[in-house]
């Protein structure tokens, strides 16, 4: 496995094209790398001598004494060649190249490329890059890219070779808790299989979710991968399945996307978990992250008869397995006070439309108690008597009682829940505004050992 704890966890950095200016890389780049500045220690490299937000830049690295350990390199690409040079001279760590304008622009940049590439191999340095959004290692509190901001840390490393696709779960997915993201671009040095072994190595990772347009080298993919998945699951998007997909990754990386047919049977073969779209991507990767692997049992509590239905249906056509209530549990849960009678006594459980807190707490506790059910589905519609609050909060107390055996919830509806799915979610109980997008994730939970 290559070494690249210089790359993720440098404590010194140095920003090559730091800038002053509003809405530019270097910009981004400069605020988003002093959210660690506590962390370590960093430098901006700039011929212009003015102050980049209170620090004073250098011309150029080499006047930089202390060894550096990051140097991010965000020039135009005429220029990346010289100072891919100065970053040999001055033997860093590890390089991120966040620079366009190399194998995904044709044949002279592809030259280009291959010019960085034998130079930092000569020197021994790893690069990421070229063509990248940069990297995010939340522990370490590193954001040395220019997305929108800083995530919250969690228990998934996102390795993307699209860094939009970063932009999205950085900016558009609250609460989900990232361990890294990481945009590899062109991987012309670093590449997925690198990354694949390295986080999987990583312990504040629990699951690695992949935006893939290209693999490299198959052969080596499928044994990092095979032996990854044996401890930590891998959720993966592809992209450029089709003809007009494959055309657009070739200028988007310079990759060749190949057959769609044998990447969907890689992954089956080692292992990996294929979502079918940016959200069917992220609602696996936050459940496999938030709630643990279950025998395929499950159990539906619902205050809505019909919603009950319908997500029996999916879990039919997602082959998960409902269970069969034993009387046992319908006595006990005939016998509350708080349970309607004309509660369904079947699976799933349909509490009715004037159901309680307390009704959902008798249903929920009771048939989790149930030895054989292995996981828990809660739907709520909105009704005039339901609470949603208090329901959360119940539901929150029982998923520390029963924490073998996953939750996942329905809060359906709009307005009303938003604090009550607010609170499931700060608590890592995931919240799914559809039936069928929430079963299919679901569905990735009984195909695991490990998770």
């Amino acid at each position: 496995m290559k070494n690249l704890e210089k790359l993720f966890n440098p404590k010194t950095v140095a920003i090559i094209g730091a800038s002053n200016k509003e809405k530019t890389v270097g910009f981004g780049l400069v605020k988003n790398i002093l959210t660690g500045k506590d962390e370590r220690k960093i430098y901006f490299v700039n011929p212009n001598p003015e102050e980049i937000m209170g620090i004073k830049p250098v011309a150029k690295i080499s006047e930089i004494t202390e060894e550096i350990d990051l140097a991010v390199v965000a020039v135009p690409a005429k220029f990346v060649s010289e100072v891919i040079d100065e970053c040999c001279a001055k033997k860093v760590g590890g390089i991120i190249v966040i620079s366009a304008g190399f194998g995904e622009a044709g044949e002279e940049g592809k030259i280009h490329q291959e010019e960085i590439l034998e130079k930092v191999r000569t020197a021994g340095i790893p690069m990421i890059g070229p063509n990248c959004l940069g990297v995010v290692v939340t522990k370490n509190k590193l954001n040395a890219s220019f997305s929108p901001g800083t995530p919250e840390e969690g228990k998934i490393a996102f390795l993307s070779q699209s860094g939009a696709l970063v932009d999205v779960v950085i900016d558009g997915v609250d609460k989900l808790g990232v361990s890294a993201a990481v945009s590899y671009g062109n991987e012309a040095d670093i590449g997925l299989t690198d990354l694949i072994e390295w986080f999987g190595q990583d312990r504040a990772t629990k699951v690695l979710a992949l935006y893939v347009e290209a693999i490299r080298d198959g052969k080596k993919f499928m044994e990092v991968a095979k032996k990854i998945t044996k401890t930590k699951p891998i959720v993966a998007i592809k992209a450029g399945k089709f003809a007009a997909g494959v055309q657009a990754v070739q200028s988007h990386t310079g990759s060749m996307a190949g057959d769609y047919e044998t990447y969907k049977a890689v992954f089956k073969q080692v292992g990996i978990i294929e979502a079918e779209s940016i959200e069917e991507w992220i609602d696996i990767s936050k459940l496999l992250a938030w709630q643990p692997c279950c025998n395929n049992s499950f159990a539906i509590v619902t205050n809505g008869g019909g919603c009950g239905v319908m997500a029996a249906d999916y879990c039919k056509i997602e082959g998960i397995n409902l269970a069969e209530l034993t009387q046992e549990t319908v006595n006990k849960i005939s016998s509350s006070p708080n349970m309607s009678p004309h509660w369904s006594k079947h699976n799933p459980l349909d509490i009715v439309g004037d159901a309680s807190s307390i009704g959902y707490k008798v249903a929920i506790e009771t048939v989790l108690n149930q030895k054989d059910v292995g996981g828990l589905i809660v739907i709520q519609t909105p009704q005039i008597m339901t609470d949603p609050d208090e329901n959360a909060k119940i539901i929150v107390e029982l998923k520390k009682k029963f924490p073998k055996k996953p939750i996942i919830c329905f809060f359906l509806g709009g307005k009303m829940s938003d604090e009550a799915i607010d609170l499931l979610e700060s608590n890592h109980i995931p919240n799914y505004s559809d039936l069928k997008r929430g079963i299919i994730a679901i569905k990735s939970l009984t195909k695991r050992t490990v998770c």
